[in-house]
């Protein structure tokens, strides 16, 4: 049934950085989709009303609680989730940093700590799930990359660097674990409608670029990231590998 092919019954997913924005929809969406989904945040307060909020509409939620800056963190939390759910199907290396500031001024401490959460961070987390994905045989990892994965932008180069090479990363991933039944893909998603970038949303001349840059005319909102997710995290993506799938309303099209 095509319905089955997007069912994640039976599924366990860990979403980093998925206290708000982009990783809560993804994780609300994998849930809805049948998958438990263990939520992340480093700040515990935040990711409870989160974890309850799902949780009061029956779906299968929990959490943990961790700075995925810290290598030590991100073993524990992995280990952790297949300790409590006894497997871990669905990876999504959501968590993710930005500092803007002129390349002449970008402080080495900025561009540390952006490359270390966007990237490194995703790959010490597919290297630690990756064992107990092929253990049963399946797996999907999904990197939340960007648009700027794929162009540039002034003023964000620890961003842009990261994402370029959380696309690498994917391809590489996608390389080496295939032949163990896992997929690695990416998500790149234009604007979107989140808490990190309000005082974007709200300077006039950025917004009127973004609508006239965007095809659809719009902004994106965290439910448009959601369902490309879950079709990458489902078996109707069971041949779908080392892919960028850009969700940005068309505006790459035209830059």
């Amino acid at each position: 049934m095509m319905q089955d092919l997007f069912s994640l019954q039976g599924r366990v997913a860990f979403v980093t950085g998925s206290s708000r924005g982009i990783g809560f929809a993804i994780a609300e969406a994998l849930a809805g989709a049948g998958a438990t989904v263990v939520l992340n945040g480093r700040d515990p307060a935040t990711l409870a009303p989160r974890r309850e909020q799902l949780s009061a509409r029956g779906l299968k939620v929990d959490s943990w609680a961790a700075d995925l800056q810290s290598e030590a963190a991100i073993v524990d939390a992995i280990a952790e989730v297949s300790r409590r759910h006894g497997r871990l199907d669905i990876l999504v290396n959501n968590a993710g940093a930005i500092h803007r500031a002129p390349l002449e001024e970008m402080p080495a401490g900025e561009w540390r700590r952006v490359l270390e959460l966007n990237l490194t961070s995703a790959f010490l987390g597919s290297r630690q799930a990756a064992p107990i994905m092929a253990a049963n045989g399946y797996g999907r990892i999904i990197n939340t990359a960007s648009i700027l994965s794929l162009v540039g932008r002034a003023t964000v180069a620890p961003y842009v660097a990261s994402k370029h090479g959380l696309v690498g990363l994917t391809r590489a991933v996608a390389a080496e674990l295939g032949g163990r039944g896992i997929t690695c893909n990416a998500i790149a998603p234009g604007y979107i409608r989140t808490e990190i970038n309000v005082a974007l949303q709200n300077n006039a001349a950025f917004d009127q670029m973004v609508r006239s840059r965007t095809p659809l005319g719009r902004w994106g909102e965290p439910h448009d990231v959601a369902g490309a997710a879950v079709f990458l995290a489902s078996a109707a993506a069971g041949y779908v590998n080392g892919h960028v799938l850009v969700v940005d309303g068309g505006m790459i099209e035209t830059l």
